[in-house]
């Protein structure tokens, strides 16, 4: 087991027992893996790979019923079926995951991180163990981060500058932070769950949302927002999540090989997010969307900067911002 593995663990089990048994019933153990997409979308595949690596390992002790297409609700009621225990893995964006840990809004803070690798450095720290420390207090066990790709301005119309942001109905996910950057911005934030986004951008209730593009493409949302600004505002990071009550009646060896599933589904769901946010792109380009580079990048950021001020003593302090921006 490599260091982040060992460290992942040794952490988790200042919260979380395993049995000391490693016995089992022959009786395969259900797990539901609840996905936002369809089956052809990383967010699904990536369940196909970690169940053929725990069946690998631990052949007949584990079944997948992997549930697609939002099926099980949208990204916060899956974390709260995670958190009560009836849906057993899911992804989570780590801005969905503030409802319950306000510190992880730390990697959601606009503008702060200069790409993925300085995204994927920050978690490597301190700063990504400590919040699977406080994501297993809230009954849901984070194994591993993954990479969304950066979130993008979508819109029924041309919006390249700040202020032709201003007055904007915008939607957003349920999070104080996104909110407040929209405000900041000039725009009026709305929250809706992902799944009424398609709708309320159709019907003219909202108009604009932010997403990356290769969940753009995967809700068809190209089809009511054909205008894509690449401001690139938000590295969006993520997590394999599992609940903690089936966490913890998994042995110690259990939890080791679930562990190393997920570091290795993470890695293939990255490797498949980039490719399918390219395929995506030239996908919605063919069906009318257009991309358009942000302009007046400085305006952007510093409209969004008010926002570190308002969330440091939640995150962290802004001596902790500063030394991840540094990174």
């Amino acid at each position: 087991m490599n260091h982040s593995r060992r460290k992942f663990l040794g952490s988790l089990a200042l919260g979380l027992a395993a049995p000391a048994v490693i016995g089992r019933a022959h009786a395969a153990t259900t797990i539901v893996a609840a996905s936002l997409l369809g089956e052809d979308k990383p967010e699904t595949l990536i369940w196909r790979h970690i169940a053929d690596a725990v069946e690998k390992e631990l052949p007949g002790g584990f079944a997948f019923n992997i549930v697609p297409n939002a099926a099980l609700g949208g990204e916060k009621q899956v974390v709260e079926g995670i958190r009560l225990g009836s849906i057993q893995a899911s992804l989570s964006t780590l801005s969905n995951l503030s409802t319950w840990v306000p510190e992880t809004q730390l990697f959601d803070l606009p503008f702060l991180f200069r790409d993925v690798e300085h995204l994927n450095a920050a978690l490597a720290a301190d700063a990504g163990t400590s919040l699977q420390v406080q994501l297993a207090a809230q009954g849901i066990v984070a194994p591993a981060f993954v990479y969304y790709g950066a979130r993008h301005l979508l819109s029924t119309e041309p919006l390249p500058t700040p202020k032709s942001v201003q007055g904007k109905r915008i939607r957003i996910i349920q999070s104080p932070l996104h909110a407040q950057l929209w405000e900041d911005l000039g725009a009026l934030p709305i929250a809706l769950p992902i799944t009424e986004t398609y709708n309320a951008l159709s019907t003219g209730h909202v108009d604009a949302m932010d997403l990356t593009k290769s969940a753009y493409a995967g809700f068809r949302l190209h089809e009511v927002v054909p205008h894509v600004t690449e401001t690139a505002h938000i590295h969006a990071a993520g997590s394999v999540v599992f609940s903690s009550q089936f966490w913890s009646r998994l042995s110690r060896e259990e939890q080791e090989v679930f562990t190393s599933a997920a570091v290795e589904g993470a890695t293939y769901f990255n490797e498949l997010m980039e490719a399918d946010e390219r395929s995506s792109v030239e996908a919605v380009s063919k069906e009318g969307a257009i991309f358009y580079a942000a302009e007046d990048r400085g305006a952007w950021e510093k409209g969004a900067r008010g926002v570190w001020d308002l969330f440091a003593d939640q995150v962290g302090g802004m001596s902790q911002i500063l030394a991840l921006k540094d990174l």
